[in-house]
């Protein structure tokens, strides 16, 4: 069956997510590992504004100063031919704005009425190009990455969940496949939808990541007899999940494309909105990422930390995100010494967050809510697998100011495959992270390589702990407000 148009009642931008939304957590949680023991992945070898992997060729770096240079045309990456044949005479849109997290440049090709014999098309295709910027003492790569593991796990949990649906409501959602060749790495996955005698959609979705920005592509398409009622979905036809997984992972790697040669024009600039777009709402400055002297409560509990981790590199990085301003402690060894057959990796990071109010006094409220949503999260996705990840039991913990909790996460994504423990607790407008992460390999093998072997969770809830406690005993130290 040809690709056709959803029945009156269809949405007009993309279908919005399921209840469930993969939570805060699970971002920190991708933050905490790669980190870890895959912390150079993040902050050492690879630049910000890495091509992707598509081999695209480019054109010299741009000349324009990094501050003057605008975001990538998102309507010109998909050529004439290719949204002639999927969305004929289309309306075309493209917007740009700037966000407290991100840069955003979207284009949409949409055309809901086409007359093909008996029947009247609807064809869609929305692009969405974000690009991400540092947050605290993560970088735009690494937060890019987070979101592009967070909608691959969202959309693992898509596939397999079973909601009770209403009675007139029915839905598919496919198992996702994986994309190869295009950029730092991507996905497609197909979902049906028809709910009430009105609603009836169905779409390819694919999601790519490429350096520092994260794509996302929707191409809809569905067909109804015209001598259908008004206002019914009877008679519709949906595009099939062979076609839209299809024709969503060529556009994918077309748009890919277009950004990786956007990046290798502009290596490691921050793009601003194109034309006149006003940022909206305008974004809170954010302080660069620095390396700073250790901290003296993290210099306090380095005797306990290189335990741990013998002969570490250590590094102590500051930055902010709003009021929320942050320190990072690290000891990574990341080849401790195990014998001549194993290369063992080893790694303690103590984020701590520090909530200010508009005054700059210290906001209990802002902590607490920040600590809520992150143990809610964590305890949504106990026992869940996705994506590279599996989430373990939630623990609460006395004894650690006015709550904490501690959790086990099992990480095999990319080149970062390692078993971590998290001790998260607040004290005061102060919420601290402290993970310990580690794995073993024999000598030779990649750090993705199935002979891996994780940290067992004894051992890593028992580091973490201990961590934990010297440091408290340090925040104890400090007013109460933090």
């Amino acid at each position: 069956m040809p690709p056709g148009p959803p029945a009156p009642g269809t949405p007009s931008g993309p279908r919005e997510r399921r209840g469930w939304v993969l939570p805060v957590a699970a971002v920190a949680v991708v933050l905490a590992l790669a980190g870890a023991a895959g912390a150079y992945l993040v902050y050492g070898r690879t630049p910000a504004g890495e091509p992707g992997r598509t081999g695209t060729a480019t054109k010299p770096p741009s000349s324009v100063p990094a501050s003057a240079v605008q975001g990538p045309d998102v309507c010109a990456m998909l050529s004439d031919a290719t949204t002639d044949r999927l969305v004929p005479d289309a309306t075309v849109a493209g917007t740009s704005r700037e966000t407290e997290y991100t840069v955003n440049f979207d284009c949409n090709w949409t055309n809901r009425r086409i007359s093909f014999g008996d029947y009247w098309r609807s064809r869609e295709i929305d692009v969405k190009v974000r690009q991400h910027k540092g947050q605290g003492a993560k970088t735009g790569r690494a937060m890019a990455q987070n979101s592009h593991e967070i909608d691959y796990g969202s959309a693992k949990f898509g596939a397999t969940s079973k909601p009770t649906p209403e009675p007139d409501e029915k839905e598919y959602v496919s198992p996702v496949k994986d994309i190869s060749g295009v950029g730092d790495g991507a996905f497609a996955q197909y979902v049906w939808r028809r709910s009430g005698t009105v609603l009836w959609y169905s779409y390819g979705e694919a999601h790519a990541r490429v350096g520092d920005m994260t794509i996302e592509i929707r191409y809809q398409a569905s067909q109804q007899r015209k001598d259908a009622a008004v206002l019914t979905n009877k008679t519709t036809q949906s595009i099939s999940e062979d076609n839209a997984i299809r024709e969503a992972t060529a556009l994918v790697g077309e748009v890919a494309k277009g950004v990786t040669a956007w990046k290798a024009q502009h290596p490691g600039v921050l793009a601003k909105p194109r034309g006149q777009v006003t940022s909206s709402p305008t974004p809170q400055a954010t302080a660069s990422p620095q390396v700073v002297a250790f901290p003296p409560a993290c210099k306090a509990v380095e005797p306990v930390a290189t335990r741990l981790v013998p002969r570490p590199t250590p590094r102590a990085r500051a930055g902010g995100s709003g009021r929320d301003a942050q320190t990072e402690c690290r000891w990574l060894n990341l080849d401790v010494p195990a014998g001549d057959d194993v290369t063992r990796i080893r790694s303690v990071l103590i984020t701590t967050h520090r909530f200010a109010n508009r005054a700059g006094a210290p906001d209990v409220g802002a902590a607490r809510g920040y600590f809520a949503k992150e143990r809610g999260g964590a305890t949504s996705m106990k026992g869940s697998t996705g994506g590279g990840i599996t989430w373990g039991e939630v623990t609460d913990l006395k004894g650690l100011g006015e709550a904490a909790y501690a959790r086990y996460i099992k990480y095999r994504r990319m080149d970062v495959h390692n078993g971590s423990a998290s001790v998260v607790m607040r004290r005061g407008a102060v919420v601290v992270s402290v993970d310990y992460s580690g794995a073993e390999r024999p000598k030779g093998e990649p750090a993705d390589s199935p002979k891996v072997r994780l940290m067992p969770e004894k051992e890593a809830r028992d580091g973490a702990l201990a961590v934990a406690r010297a440091y408290f005993a340090e925040l104890a130290k400090e007013p109460a407000g933090g």
